[in-house]
């Protein structure tokens, strides 16, 4: 079974059963300075989830693809990825454990879905846990209950019903407050289908997680007290590659149809087979999984730079072309794999078409070149002393310069090496990566955004901003990416030149007359197509599916959006001031804008 097929299979599921198909959001979040990419299916949905009304209905379905970068040293085994689709289906307030139970049962063992070996499925329910004082959240016996009963009517052992604690079987809130509640997992057995056990352990590595229903039936309040709601939601997530696998019964995620091709590509080039060595395999996989990443983040608009999601990009295209070299490839490369990963991947996500994506790749993989130049003319250096493991790591930190190359560059140049190089060297970047991880813990911790009032008058403030903006410079500016927290606006907009200062005084005085002017901010729901009719501009039209919203502020402003924005402009405190406008990239301008208190 194919990939596109599972995914096809998945959406048609769930629409006739009166889920409505949405569009993959983008891997940017809109307006969420918490997080630098989409990590999971529900995360576009939180707004919903929280009760507002969806304009597409209470039953939801789609396949989001995602970004996750925090085990990105991890991948190169047959299950580490930094890009993949989780496939999703909702219901807000609508139905709730039994339905949602009993279709993931059918998806995944009736022969016109899945068709997956009932015998062996094993699934996890929450057995209940005291969360603090007067906090004790009650074993799911509902859940429970539901599975008994399907396992009795397919003759499979009780025993396969676990019940786990809390780390294994709770989900949330995504923040510190919000929705939250029991899950239940779906694990099969990929080992010898002769031997599965009578019960399940969630220790054994041949039980794989293929799917989980998050049944959101509490709320946690700023006070850490837990409440049932009236409205329960259920999200689910099915990660594609990983039951792609199970489905064809691979042990190597790198061997279904999604990386095939592009391994093929990779042997070609470099003139070595996948099943050469284990080095030459992980070399492979790094390559396929991080252009596979890169073409998806560049198709979404970001660019490589030494920042935020630009920087992840960047470290991805260089740590694959680093792989390149490992498996002698000496010549570029990157577009090439980069253009079968747009083969594969075009038809469900027609955005990933296009030479732009080839032309960012190529540009990154030719500067990364100089900057193995670079390196080579740092080593040069010790010529007389001795390269360290610090030495190393800081090459390796300051320009990308991987270790094996700085062993082999000393050795073709005789300068001496350390003897405990290699392993001064991995303590060092042992030690930065759980830094990094620190670090970048509340980065990708995902969830809510910041919705706090400071934001929220930012916010509305940036579309004045824009407005003001395709006033005095014309109708091809348009939003290219924003970050918004409390305290200044980070905006990035298509302008070939940098602005004068007539043109930024113009752009102040324009947010500030609007401010000064104290009119509403009114939100309407239309279709796209009349949205566009009235004028309104729209950075983020295609995440909403049919029907948008649409913020008006008076005369100043139209712009589709999923908000949140103050109800008046004279809710907006302080004077609109430019700080700083730059490049950001080609044909792309930036601006950070504050909001200076009187």
């Amino acid at each position: 079974m194919t990939a596109e097929e599972i995914r096809q299979k998945y959406i048609d599921f769930f629409e006739s059963r009166g889920h409505a198909v949405i569009p993959s959001a983008s891997i940017v979040p809109e307006n969420d300075p918490t997080t630098l990419f989409i990590t999971a299916g529900m995360h576009p949905l939180v707004p919903y989830l929280m009760g507002e009304k969806h304009p597409k209905g209470t039953r939801l379905v789609n396949a989001q693809k995602c970004i996750r970068t925090i085990d990105i040293d991890e991948v190169g085994d047959t299950t580490h990825h930094t890009f993949f689709e989780m496939l999703g289906n909702w219901s807000l307030g609508d139905y709730f454990k039994e339905d949602a139970i009993y279709w993931s049962w059918e998806f995944l063992t009736s022969e016109k879905w899945l068709g997956l070996d009932k015998n062996r499925l094993a699934v996890s329910v929450f057995e209940g846990e005291n969360f603090g004082e007067d906090n004790e959240i009650p074993f799911d016996d509902e859940a429970y209950g539901i599975w008994k009963k399907i396992f009795d009517e397919n003759n499979l052992p009780e025993s396969r019903i676990a019940k786990l604690d809390r780390e294994a079987n709770w989900w949330g809130p995504a923040s510190k407050t919000g929705p939250c509640g029991p899950d239940t997992e779906m694990f099969y057995w990929v080992g010898d289908p002769n031997s599965v056990p009578e019960s399940f352990n969630d220790d054994h590595d041949n039980w794989v997680e293929i799917w989980n229903d998050v049944f959101m039936e509490y709320y946690k309040d700023d006070s850490g007290v837990y409440t049932k709601m009236e409205k329960q939601n259920v999200d689910t997530g099915m990660g594609l590659v990983r039951v792609l696998a199970v489905v064809n019964g691979l042990d190597d995620n790198y061997k279904t149809d999604l990386f095939t091709p592009i391994i093929a590509k990779i042997e070609e080039i470099s003139g070595k087979k996948y099943d050469d060595s284990d080095s030459v395999k992980r070399s492979m996989r790094i390559i396929a999984d991080h252009i596979t990443a890169a073409v998806f983040m560049v198709a979404d608009a970001i660019e490589p730079s030494n920042s935020d999601r630009g920087y992840i990009l960047r470290r991805l295209i260089r740590r694959a072309v680093r792989q390149g070299y490992s498996l002698s490839i000496v010549e570029s490369f990157a577009a090439e794999i980069a253009s079968i990963v747009q083969k594969i991947y075009e038809n469900a996500y027609p955005e990933v078409h296009g030479e732009n994506i080839l032309r960012v790749i190529t540009q990154e993989e030719e500067k990364f070149a100089k900057t193995l130049q670079k390196g080579e003319k740092e080593i040069e250096k010790f010529r007389g002393k001795k390269i360290t493991g610090d030495i190393a790591f800081d090459l390796f930190q300051t320009y990308g310069y991987p270790v094996e190359m700085t062993s082999e560059v000393a050795k073709e140049k005789e300068i001496e090496i350390d003897k405990n190089m290699q392993s001064d060297f991995e303590k060092a970047l042992a030690k930065h990566q759980e830094l990094s991880r620190t670090a970048s813990s509340g980065m990708f911790k995902g969830g809510l955004a910041d919705n706090k009032e400071e934001t929220t008058q930012l916010h509305t403030a940036a579309h004045l901003m824009l407005a003001g903006l395709r006033k005095i410079l014309g109708d091809h500016v348009h939003q290219k990416g924003s970050n918004i927290n409390g305290e200044r606006i980070r905006f990035d907009f298509s302008h070939p030149e940098k602005l004068t200062a007539e043109e930024k005084q113009f752009v102040e005085d324009y947010v500030n007359d609007a401010i000064a002017a104290k009119v509403p901010v009114t939100m309407e729901e239309m279709s796209v197509d009349e949205a566009k009719e009235i004028g309104a501009e729209g950075a983020f039209e295609n995440k909403y599916g049919d029907v948008v919203k649409v913020y008006t502020v008076d005369k100043y402003s139209k712009e589709i959006c999923g908000g949140p924005h103050v109800t008046n402009t004279g809710d907006i405190t302080g004077i609109f001031k430019i700080k700083k406008e730059q490049s950001s990239s080609a044909g792309v301008r930036r601006i950070k804008a504050i909001l200076v208190q009187e």
